[in-house]
């Protein structure tokens, strides 16, 4: 009794000692037991998650494609706020009211009505014998030249390889007084032409054409490419020239700026 009264607290402590390693002891075990049972708990609660369904992103993808394309915003053609769209009265007895747009009015309101071809015709008019040689009368008619006296006919009168300024003959075939055919070179193009006895050559050297404008009321006819036209072409207060025909085409030209415009010819419209 005596060792207890001595000794009591530290018989307490080593108690309490005793205690606490048992109790760290089984402190792992517990945990491992606590654990598995919240796995247990846990697999029971929870279930395994479903694939969420693909997002459907289709207008989201079609705006995207919208913010790509530029806006243009047309204020001179389509817009008709700011933009009225001016009516021209024909002149009499007519007096209709047209829309100055364009095709109604203006160069692009031209219409080209005819377009014939202008020929070179060359023909074998005679030959002659003197105490030179032998020479040929030959007619060359150029229905495109620019001035009316150098559309008519003009008679030349050669030997072969005398030169003229349209031509040289360079061959005779058959007799040299009574030729069968004669080859001529056209100088301008070295083209070679075969002239045959009593058959004219002919081939196309340019176009003349027809053209009205109906909102004035104007025609012009017979017009050429070079030449200026009779009375001169004003259209809408804009003077043109004709720079080129061709058979299926009128290019004009605006005198103020060189500007070019090509009138189709459509001979079934």
């Amino acid at each position: 009794m005596d060792f207890l009264k001595k000794h009591y607290e530290k018989v307490v402590l080593g108690i309490v000692l005793l205690g606490l390693a048992v109790s760290a002891a089984f402190l792992p075990l517990m945990i491992s037991g606590e654990r598995k049972s919240l796995d247990e708990m846990s697999q029971k609660i929870t279930k395994p998650a479903k694939a969420l369904p693909p997002l459907e992103l289709t207008k989201q993808d079609a705006l995207l494609r919208r913010t790509q394309t530029p806006l243009t915003l047309d204020l001179k053609e389509a817009n008709k706020l700011f933009n009225s769209v001016p009516w021209q009265r024909t002149p009499p007895p007519e007096n209709r009211l047209i829309k100055v747009q364009k095709g109604n009015v203006g160069v692009e309101a031209i219409v080209v009505t005819r377009i014939s071809p202008l020929y070179l015709i060359i023909t074998l008019d005679g030959v002659s014998t003197n105490a030179t040689g032998v020479r040929y009368a030959i007619g060359v008619e150029r229905e495109s030249a620019p001035k009316p006296d150098q559309r008519r006919k003009k008679p030349y009168y050669a030997a072969v390889n005398d030169k003229k300024d349209m031509f040289v003959i360079r061959e005779v075939k058959g007799p040299l007084d009574n030729p069968n055919e004669l080859v001529l070179e056209l100088n301008d193009t070295a083209e070679l032409v075969v002239l045959k006895k009593g058959i004219p050559f002919k081939q196309v050297d340019g176009y003349t054409a027809d053209l009205k404008y109906d909102p004035e009321r104007k025609t012009w006819l017979g017009v050429r490419a070079g030449v200026a036209p009779k009375p001169p072409m004003i259209v809408a207060g804009e003077e043109y020239i004709i720079v080129a025909i061709t058979k299926n085409e009128v290019v004009l030209s605006a005198k103020l700026n060189n500007k070019k415009t090509s009138i189709p010819y459509n001979p079934g419209s």
